[in-house]
């Protein structure tokens, strides 16, 4: 068995011979360890990388928002906007933008049980803000694919922090459904 988790962590390959064998009790405690620790390992991994993302887009809005409190209209995203919407409304919407990022990343981070529900909350903010700009996009005189990113930009995020969440505790739930088999394999 430690023969099997020494290759599985160097080269990821199955062992080449074949134990007619069954596993013992402590090999297979041994084998669901190392399956909980690797599963742990690649969730915290992943939430953090796309937390990561999440944070670099909420700095950039951050950006954007005191671009445009500074010199109202000199970005070009914005500046499509300059008849129809007023300044504040669209400072007002990034900042929409970056709490709908902070919730997701919230979610994504965070230990507790609630996890879920930050991320939640992260979606239906950006849902009403893809409403207000794709509102407002329809009333240009036309429509600006280079902007495109205003709308589903923070709504893509966050439904990708509950897309990566889903799979994780599907992966999560695999494991424990693992150590399951075990003892139920064992009260036979």
């Amino acid at each position: 068995m430690k023969l099997f988790a020494r290759r599985r962590r160097h080269n990821l390959s199955l062992p080449t011979r074949d134990d007619n064998r069954p596993m013992d009790t402590q090999e297979q405690e041994e084998l669901v360890r190392l399956f909980e620790g690797d599963q742990a390992k690649q969730s915290r991994l992943w939430r953090s990388v796309f937390a990561a993302i999440l944070f670099c887009f909420a700095g950039f809005l951050v950006y954007s928002i005191f671009g445009q409190v500074s010199s109202p209209w000199e970005q070009r995203y914005y500046a499509y906007f300059m008849e129809d919407v007023e300044s504040w409304m669209i400072i007002s919407a990034g900042w929409v933008a970056v709490l709908a990022c902070s919730l997701a990343i919230v979610g994504l981070l965070t230990g507790s049980k609630y996890r879920r529900r930050w991320m939640w909350c992260s979606f239906f903010a950006s849902i009403i803000l893809a409403v207000f700009w794709l509102y407002y996009m329809l009333r240009l005189p036309r429509f600006r694919w280079d902007i495109i990113w205003l709308p589903f930009g923070t709504l893509s995020g966050a439904g990708l922090s509950l897309y990566v969440d889903h799979l994780l505790n599907e992966s999560a739930e695999e494991v424990r459904k693992l150590r399951g088999y075990m003892y139920s394999y064992k009260a036979r």
